[in-house]
């Protein structure tokens, strides 16, 4: 995976990366993650796909909600995974979460392995989206559920205009004087700009066969979190 510009990039900011993602928003990061894994914890799964996993937040907010369920968290980053590792543990959920390297776009499952299917912040990182979404859809089972939260742009006045210059102007320069890195956060709100609009996205994941789509905005539209249920 070393040959991944992501990897690279995340691999680097690693030891700053958690405390980063809970400063420049405010703790309410953990917030978002939680709604997630309340979400899924509606339909009940017993395997669970986390992909873009990092740091294993998200994972460890599954494992907590859904405590019937087998936790596989997967990324890019090896170096992301050894700090997840090292927190799973912590917190004695390495029996229920494994941790693996590995590409979303080329997943080692079987079809039809999972129940649900996660991303946290992490979709929009997929160099080839599309090959994404479908290797999403084929490890899905029947009627399994992929949940994906994600930032957005604010679209209503003021907010839109305040946080597109916290975005755009204080976050990557607290992002480079915390973690020395000036391209991560750059990339960051590059990255959210690029990224399709949650209708668009809604359709995409459609065309992939994830259908009955919802997408609900968090914090006036910071953030959304999409759900789509596999067709039968």
């Amino acid at each position: 995976m070393s040959d991944s510009p992501i990897a690279t990039m995340f691999d680097r900011i690693s030891p700053k990366y958690d405390a980063l993602n809970h400063l420049l928003s405010l703790n309410i990061d953990q917030v978002w993650r939680l709604k997630t894994a309340m979400k899924v914890a509606n339909h009940h799964p017993k395997a669970i796909l986390d992909l873009a996993t990092g740091t294993a937040d998200l994972a460890i907010a599954l494992a907590k909600r859904n405590p019937q369920a087998k936790i596989i968290g997967m990324d890019i980053s090896e170096k992301m995974l050894e700090l997840g590792k090292a927190k799973t543990e912590k917190r004695g959920l390495g029996s229920q979460i494994e941790l693996r390297l590995g590409d979303a776009a080329a997943l080692p499952f079987e079809d039809n392995s999972f129940d649900a299917v996660t991303v946290a912040f992490g979709v929009r990182n997929f160099e080839d989206l599309d090959k994404g979404l479908s290797e999403i859809s084929r490890v899905l089972k029947p009627n399994g559920k992929a949940v994906i939260l994600e930032f957005s742009l604010p679209e209503k006045s003021p907010i839109k205009q305040l946080y597109r210059l916290y975005f755009n102007r204080l976050l990557p320069f607290i992002g480079k004087a915390v973690s020395k890195d000036k391209s991560a956060y750059s990339y960051l709100p590059q990255s959210v700009e690029k990224f399709p609009k949650p209708n668009a996205f809604l359709a995409m994941l459609s065309s992939f066969g994830l259908e009955n789509g919802q997408a609900q905005p968090l914090t006036f539209g910071i953030a959304t979190l999409y759900s789509a249920q596999k067709r039968q």
